[in-house]
């Protein structure tokens, strides 16, 4: 199979949607956007020399990350000069235009444009712009909420996330929200960012807020997370019995140690979880989550126990996978790089010239794209699953014992 088949677009429109604009007469019904005019998009696949694409999540600080992206152009005739008034993108290279890049098929990045930094060879004679681009995180960090619309007390976290959304007017082409298990509070009413009012619904879920690689937001619950953990993983694997891969980092650190969380509500009381063995082993790591929106101190002290009871030990880290999508016969590992996205399940088998094995079961946590005309590089941030669960019937997830037994 060869390198996957790489397409770049800029849309000139403004607005936070990506689909193509539906116009009387000339739009397709049920796909395309109700719009006033066509939207100036242009497939420049041809003009881009690289593309750095980043999406993941932050273990340390334990929260999704806006997936930031890089287009660099060989502008040859001067079109993607800012500065060039003959260009005929002459004052629409602006802010928080559209990109999307996709490989054969599959989305691997929509966002907005955040920078256009323009250079030139030693001679002067070719232009390069690098195109920076955030996805919808920026837009939800720009945007303050005081009172959420219809933020009652008693709706999920998934209904709050809604409220939120609307409140802000996001797009609803462009959500994809599960309802969510836990119920909250009223909304506080108090000043802040729509992703931090989001954020607090993340964490109070223990679920996951996220950006798709087509742009759109999704909102994953507790229970899907879980179900997630028990299917059946993606096998890479070194000694020819699963996808190959070019390199892997491991680690063996006490980063990630949790043995004593405290948990407090809003207008509640801090409820706390301490694994002693683990403080007695490793000394104390504290984590502390104030202002959660649950309703009751017995919801807080679930999020208490869940997590100290998967973050207690430590163990032999499989940090990234990377693979190389130039390798010959690579199809399987292609189809992972483009489709694997945050909490597929993935097992990573390593077996070293010392006869070692490795063998995990991770969740994945990130994906990255280093792309250029002769290489692709894609890699695999992963983690043990964030909810380790106990999962009946799971062979991976239902160790008495060993896993779990989760809220």
């Amino acid at each position: 199979m060869a390198t996957p088949n790489l397409v770049v677009t800029f849309d000139f429109s403004s607005g936070a949607v990506f689909d193509y604009p539906f116009i009387i007469g000339e739009g397709i019904l049920g796909t395309n956007v109700l719009a006033d005019a066509a939207a100036l998009i242009v497939d420049i696949s041809d003009q881009v020399n690289k593309i750095t694409i980043k999406r993941g999540y932050n273990l340390l600080q334990e929260e999704f990350q806006a997936g930031v992206a890089t287009v660099r152009i060989i502008d040859q005739n001067g079109d993607w000069n800012p500065t060039n008034l003959s260009s005929p993108y002459a004052g629409l290279l602006v802010p928080l235009r559209k990109v999307r890049i996709s490989g054969d098929n599959s989305f691997l990045y929509s966002g907005y444009t955040t920078a256009y930094n323009y250079s030139w060879d030693r001679e002067q004679n070719v232009g390069f712009v690098d195109i920076q681009l955030s996805d919808a995180f920026r837009l939800l960090n720009m945007s303050i909420v005081t009172t959420v619309t219809g933020g009652t007390a008693g709706q999920t976290t998934g209904q709050r996330i809604t409220a939120i959304l609307d409140t802000i007017g996001f797009p609803t082409s462009m959500r994809d929200i599960e309802t969510g298990s836990t119920t909250v509070q009223a909304d506080p009413a108090t000043s802040r960012t729509s992703l931090k009012a989001i954020s607090n619904m993340e964490f109070s879920e223990q679920g996951g807020f996220y950006i798709l690689p087509s742009g759109n937001a999704k909102f994953i619950s507790r229970a899907s997370i879980q179900s997630k953990s028990g299917a059946n993983p993606t096998f890479f694997s070194n000694d020819g019995t699963g996808i190959s891969y070019r390199s892997l980092v491991t680690a063996l650190d006490d980063k990630l140690i949790v043995n004593q969380t405290s948990v407090i509500r809003a207008g509640g009381t801090a409820q706390i979880s301490s694994n002693t063995a683990s403080q007695i082993k490793y000394f104390p790591h504290s984590f502390t989550a104030t202002d959660l929106l649950v309703q009751t101190d017995a919801q807080a002290l679930d999020i208490a126990r869940a997590y100290t009871a998967s973050r207690a030990e430590t163990t032999l880290r499989v940090d990234s996978l990377s693979l190389d999508l130039n390798t010959d016969n690579y199809a399987a590992g292609t189809t992972a790089a483009l489709t694997l996205d945050f909490f597929d399940t993935i097992r990573v088998k390593n077996v070293g010239q010392d006869g070692t094995v490795i063998d995990k079961t991770l969740q994945c946590m990130g994906v990255s794209h280093e792309i250029s005309p002769s290489t692709w590089l894609t890699t695999l941030t992963t983690s043990e699953p964030i909810i380790d669960s106990f999962i009946i019937g799971s062979s991976l997830y239902g160790i008495i014992g060993t896993s779990v037994m989760t809220y």
